[in-house]
């Protein structure tokens, strides 16, 4: 499952960031004039996602569990909706099912 998504070179040709999807966790690469910030985070630490969408360009926000949020930037829409499926298709549900799961004491059901 190795697949890559970079960001728009149309808005920022050099400072391209990117996304690189490997069985065990994600690496985000943040790009900037001079160095920049590889962040690998395992699907299991991955609390949530969230896509800012702009007018051309989405902004996503990969919600880390115990670690400050890590931004990508200018990706394009359709690429950000994959990117966060792909994420969310990954991270295993490590909570109980609270609408519609079969009953975990409480309440019995008739």
């Amino acid at each position: 499952m190795a697949e890559k998504f970079h960001s728009s070179s149309f808005k920022d040709p050099i400072n391209r960031d990117e996304v690189e999807f490997s069985d065990k966790g994600v690496t985000f690469r943040v790009r900037k004039l001079i160095g920049g910030t590889d962040n690998f985070v395992f699907y299991s630490d991955i609390s949530g996602v969230e896509i800012d969408n702009g007018l051309f360009f989405a902004t996503v926000r990969v919600i880390p569990r115990a670690r400050p949020e890590i931004v990508i930037k200018n990706f394009t829409k359709g690429d950000a909706r994959r990117i966060k499926d792909l994420i969310l298709q990954n991270v295993p549900s490590h909570r109980p099912d609270t609408f519609g799961g079969p009953a975990q004491g409480g309440y019995p059901t008739r």
